[in-house]
């Protein structure tokens, strides 16, 4: 959430606490690039406890990976939550049930959690090759020189306002990725007019490596 002039609030994204419990986890497309301190912009994240109970805390910026589109935010000193668990490595499997929770269209309908269920349908790379070359754009351009990695395409749809979800499993409630609606979409389906509503995901491990390189 960003502190604007008008409104006074923008809500941006989801995200979940991770880590030592210091630490929130999105996706890097939710956090602005900038804040414009004259007009008293800051960084916060509401957090809702067991009972519905909610928290507005302000956080910072201490660490973002761009080529996986993600970031951690960091509550103040003192500060924390309970954390969850992630993966440590790519141990999802095609046709596993998963869940995500998250704030879906959170722009219209506010803060009201919704958690929905599916499968992982496919592991497929962030970029597929296009017919010609006129298709690509320089998102997916950057993607290839960087190097492709697989993501996970789910049956289960999100929505604006739930990038940033933790994909966990239902059972054991582990995080098996991070949901992701802008930055996937942009290298996946440069070639398709008209975008699908296909979802998908970046695994976890990417995103435990970054809360190591933080601590």
């Amino acid at each position: 959430m960003q502190r604007d002039r008008t409104p006074q609030f923008r809500l941006l994204g989801t995200g979940f606490v991770v880590g030592d419990g210091s630490l929130v986890a999105t996706n890097s497309h939710v956090v602005p690039a900038t804040l414009d301190n004259e007009h008293f912009e800051e960084l916060i994240v509401v957090t809702f406890g067991s009972a519905g109970e909610q928290k507005a805390a302000k956080v910072t910026k201490v660490g973002s990976d761009p080529m996986h589109d993600l970031a951690l935010l960091k509550f103040p000193h003192g500060v924390s939550f309970p954390a969850l668990t992630l993966d440590d490595g790519m141990h999802a499997r095609e046709g596993q049930a998963i869940a995500f929770t998250g704030f879906p269209i959170i722009g219209a309908l506010g803060l009201n959690r919704a958690t929905h269920r599916g499968i992982v349908a496919s592991i497929t790379p962030v970029v597929l090759p296009t017919e010609h070359g006129s298709q690509l754009n320089p998102q997916a351009i950057k993607r290839i020189r960087e190097g492709a990695f697989p993501v996970l395409q789910l049956d289960a749809t999100a929505y604006p306002g739930n990038s940033g979800s933790p994909l966990y499993d239902p059972d054991t409630g582990l995080v098996l990725a991070v949901v992701n609606m802008v930055f996937v979409k942009g290298s996946k389906e440069t070639a398709l007019t008209q975008p699908s509503g296909i979802t998908y995901a970046i695994p976890a491990q990417h995103l435990r490596a970054l809360v190591e390189s933080v601590r």
